[in-house]
C-alpha cells in the first residue's frame, strides 16, 4: 500500500497528467455498458451534413435533351401542341445558360426516342456533372407520346440507374416532364384581385396537353418535375407556350445560378399557381388553376453556379 502511495507521488511529482477514472456501469447480465469512441463518426457527421452539395467542379455541365412534339400521327386522333416550339427555344436558352449542351429533337418516333436515350444512358458522364432530360407533349396514365405511339416513362428513367448507367451514379437526373396528368380542371379557391397577364383575344388561347402522367419512383438522385398535379389538365398558350416552362425558363434566368434548385422548383410552382385560364374556347375552363409539381430522390443540395474555365 505505501509503495502504491509512493509510486503516485512519484508520478505527481515529475508531472505526469491522468484521467480520472468512472465507475462502468454494471447490467443486470453481466455485460458491462462501455462508452467507446467511434472512429467513423467524424465520416457520419459528414455525410449527413445538411449543407452537403453535389459535385458539380467536373469539367462538363451535362447533356440536356429536349423531346419536343407538336404533330402527332393521325390514327392517334391527338391535337397538335401549338405552342410548343416556343416552349423548345426558351429552354434551350436557359439550359445553354446554365452551361448544359442541349439537343432538341422534334416529332421522333417511339422507336427513335428510345435509341436516342438509349445512347446518351451508355455513354461515358465521367467528366459531366449531371444529366437532364425534358419531354414536351401529349401524356396518358404512366406513359408520354412520341409522334406515332406512347413511351412508358419509366422505360426512360431505367436506362439511367446505377446498373445501367454507371458513369451517372451519384449524380443527378433530371427529367422534365410537360403533359397533362388527367382530366380535371383546378378550380380557384380565392378569389384573386388581378390576373398574371392579359391575352389579346383570339389570339394566345390557352389550351390544354391531353390526358395524365403519373409520378413514378425512379432511384436515387432522380429528380421527376412535372408541370402539373397528379389527376389535373395542364395548360399550355398557343403562342407563348405553356405555363410551367414559361414560368420555369423565367426562374432559371433569375435564379438558375444562385438558388438552390428543389427550391427553385417551389418558387415555379408558386407563379404558375397565381395564373389562371382568361382566354379559352373551353368556356368551361375560363378561370382555372394549375399546380405543378416535383418528385425529388436527391440526396444532396443541388446547384448550377457558373463554371469558370
Amino acid at each position: 500500500m505505501a509503495s502504491s502511495k509512493r509510486q503516485r507521488n512519484a508520478n505527481h511529482s515529475s508531472g505526469e497528467i491522468h484521467v480520472d477514472s468512472k465507475d462502468v456501469l454494471q447490467l443486470k447480465d453481466g455485460e458491462q455498458n462501455l462508452t467507446e469512441t467511434d472512429a467513423m463518426e467524424e465520416r457520419r457527421n459528414h455525410l449527413f451534413d445538411p449543407a452537403a452539395e453535389y459535385k458539380m467542379s467536373h469539367k462538363r455541365r451535362g447533356l440536356a435533351l429536349i423531346f419536343n412534339h407538336e404533330h402527332f400521327f393521325w390514327h392517334l386522333m391527338l391535337p397538335e401542341r401549338r405552342g410548343t416550339q416556343a416552349d423548345k427555344e426558351n429552354l434551350k436558352r436557359g439550359l445553354t445558360d446554365l452551361g448544359f449542351e442541349v439537343k432538341c429533337f422534334d416529332d421522333l418516333k417511339a422507336e427513335e426516342v428510345l435509341q436516342n436515350i438509349y445512347n446518351v444512358s451508355t455513354d461515358e458522364h465521367d467528366d459531366a456533372d449531371c444529366f437532364l432530360c425534358v419531354f414536351l407533349s401529349h401524356g396518358e396514365d404512366d406513359h408520354v407520346y412520341a409522334y406515332d405511339a406512347k413511351i412508358e416513362i419509366k422505360s426512360l428513367t431505367n436506362m439511367f440507374k446505377g446498373d445501367k448507367c454507371p458513369s451517372l451514379v451519384g449524380k443527378p437526373k433530371i427529367f422534365v416532364i410537360q403533359a397533362c396528368r388527367g382530366d380535371k380542371h383546378d378550380d380557384p379557391v380565392i378569389a384573386r384581385d388581378t390576373v398574371d397577364s392579359k391575352k389579346e383575344l383570339d389570339i394566345n388561347e390557352t389550351e390544354v396537353d391531353t390526358a395524365a402522367v403519373y409520378t413514378l419512383p425512379a432511384g436515387a438522385d432522380f429528380l421527376m418535375c412535372y408541370s402539373v398535379a397528379e389527376g389535373y389538365y395542364s395548360h399550355r398558350e398557343t403562342i407563348n407556350g405553356s405555363w410551367y416552362i414559361q414560368d420555369l425558363c423565367e426562374m432559371l434566368k433569375r435564379h438558375g445560378s444562385s438558388l438552390e434548385f428543389t427550391d427553385l422548383l417551389t418558387l415555379v410552382n408558386r407563379k404558375v399557381s397565381h395564373r389562371e385560364v382568361d382566354v379559352c374556347k373551353d368556356r368551361k375552363a375560363l378561370g382555372k388553376k394549375q399546380i405543378p409539381c416535383f418528385a425529388s430522390m436527391l440526396t444532396k443540395k443541388l446547384y448550377f453556379r457558373p463554371k469558370f474555365k
